[in-house]
C-alpha cells in the first residue's frame, strides 16, 4: 500500500495534530507544510524530514501532488483554504469551526459534494473518552429519555487565549459563542441525538473591554500564564476587542429537548460541566479529563447530593485532548481509505456552527429568537 501524501496548511500550533498521520511506510506521510513562521517550517523539517516541501504560500502547497490536506489555519481562513484544497480533489481535514458563517459552511458542503471529495471537520470532543462514555451511558438508557441538556463552561484562560490576538475581533470569528462554543454545541447535539432548531441568547463584554490594550502595531500573542490574575490588573490585550466575554444561550432542539449553554471567559477556574436530565435520572460530568468522574442520580431524594448514586469513569488513554487527537486522525485516515462512517461529520459541524452563529445574531439583537436554517444542499 502506497503512503497517502499529506500536506498541512497552518503547520504550527494546532497543525501539529497532523503529526499523528506521519507514518512513513505504514500508509501515510507528511510531504508538505505551509506556515507563515519560518521557525515553524524549520521545526516541520526536523520532525518530518529535510526533504519535505515547505512554503509560506497555501497556493504553492496545493500545487504539490497531495492526497490529503490538513487545514489548521485561523478560523477566518478555514473556508478559503478548505475550498481551495477541495478544488484539487484532495481529502480535507478541516479544524473546527467549519467556517465563521452559515453560508461559508454550506459552500464547503456543496463543493465537497460536487467534487465527490472527502471532507472531515475536527470536532475532537466527540473523540474524548469522557464524552464517549457519557454517550454510551445515555444511549443504553441509564437516565431514560433525555429531555434537558445544560452546559456550563468556566474558562480561566479566556483572557490569554481569546483577547490578546485575532480571536478578539468579530470579523475573524463572528464571536466566541461560535468559535469556542461550537465544540460544546456539537456535544449537546451528539448526546441528545438532535440538532438545534431555534435559539435565543444574551451576552456582553463585561471585563476585557476595560483592560489595558497593547499598541496598535504591537504583535498579538496568546500567552497562557496562570499568574495572569485578576483580569482587570492584566495588560497587553488586543487593541480591538468587540467579541463578548460572557454569553448565555438557550436552545430548542428538533426532538423537543431544551438546552442551555453558558460561557464565561473571566472565571478563576476552568471546567466544562454538562448535565443531562432524562425521564429516569440525571447524568453530569465534573471536568472533561479522561480521569474525571461522571455521576448518575437515579433514585429520588428531596435534597441535593453532590455524589451521584453511580460513579462512572472512562477507560484511561494516552494522547492529547483526552486521547482524542490520535483517535480522530486515525479515524479520518480510515475514512479516506475505506469510506467508513466517522463519529464526527461535516453535516454535524455545519449544524453546530449554524446554531452558534444564529445565537450570536440573537444576542446582538436583544435576544430575539432565531431559527437555525436546516441543511439544504440541493
Amino acid at each position: 500500500m502506497d503512503d497517502l501524501r499529506i500536506g498541512v496548511i497552518g503547520s504550527g500550533s494546532r497543525g501539529w495534530l497532523a503529526s499523528h498521520a506521519h507514518k512513513p511506510g505504514q500508509g501515510s506521510r507528511i510531504v508538505a507544510c505551509c506556515d507563515m513562521n519560518e521557525q515553524t517550517l524549520a521545526a516541520n523539517r526536523e520532525r518530518y524530514g529535510n526533504d519535505i516541501f515547505t512554503t509560506s504560500s497555501p497556493d504553492e502547497l496545493l500545487r504539490q501532488k497531495l492526497d490529503v490536506v490538513f487545514v489548521c489555519t485561523p478560523d477566518y481562513l478555514h473556508e478559503q483554504h478548505a475550498l481551495a484544497a477541495l478544488e484539487t480533489g484532495a481529502a480535507v481535514y478541516l479544524e473546527k469551526p467549519m467556517a465563521i458563517t452559515i453560508d461559508g459552511c454550506d459552500r464547503l458542503l456543496r463543493l465537497a459534494r460536487a467534487k465527490q471529495a472527502k471532507l472531515f471537520v475536527g470536532h475532537n470532543m466527540r473523540y474524548m473518552v469522557i464524552f464517549r462514555k457519557m454517550k454510551e451511558l445515555i444511549d443504553k438508557g441509564t437516565i431514560g429519555e433525555v429531555k434537558s441538556a445544560w452546559c456550563r463552561h468556566f474558562i480561566s484562560y479566556g483572557g490569554d487565549a481569546y483577547f490578546r490576538d485575532w480571536h478578539s475581533e468579530r470579523r475573524n470569528t463572528t464571536g466566541l459563542l461560535l468559535q469556542k462554543g461550537a465544540h460544546d454545541i456539537d456535544v449537546i447535539h451528539w448526546l441528545t441525538g438532535s440538532y438545534t432548531r431555534r435559539v435565543s441568547a444574551f451576552g456582553n463584554l463585561a471585563v476585557y473591554g476595560r483592560c489595558e490594550r497593547r499598541p496598535q502595531d504591537g504583535p498579538g500573542r496568546a500567552n497562557f500564564n496562570s499568574a495572569h490574575w485578576p483580569p482587570l490588573q492584566q495588560t497587553g490585550f488586543s487593541p480591538a476587542i468587540d467579541v463578548e466575554d460572557q454569553t448565555v444561550m438557550i436552545m430548542e432542539m428538533e426532538n423537543g429537548v431544551l438546552g442551555s449553554y453558558l460561557q464565561c471567559h473571566f472565571a478563576p477556574d476552568a471546567c466544562r460541566n454538562y448535565t443531562f436530565i432524562g425521564t429516569e435520572g440525571r447524568l453530569e460530568n465534573i471536568g472533561d479529563g479522561p480521569d474525571d468522574p461522571i455521576f448518575v442520580w437515579n433514585r429520588r431524594r428531596d435534597c441535593y447530593r453532590i455524589i451521584g448514586d453511580e460513579v462512572h469513569r472512562a477507560e484511561p488513554v494516552s494522547g492529547g485532548h483526552g486521547g482524542a487527537d490520535p483517535m480522530i486522525v486515525n479515524e479520518f485516515l480510515d475514512y479516506i481509505r475505506t469510506g467508513k462512517q466517522t463519529t464526527a461529520t461535516p453535516e454535524a459541524a455545519r449544524m453546530a456552527a449554524a446554531a452558534g452563529y444564529q445565537a450570536t445574531m440573537s444576542l446582538r439583537n436583544g435576544g430575539v429568537p432565531m431559527d437555525v436554517p436546516p441543511l439544504a444542499l440541493t
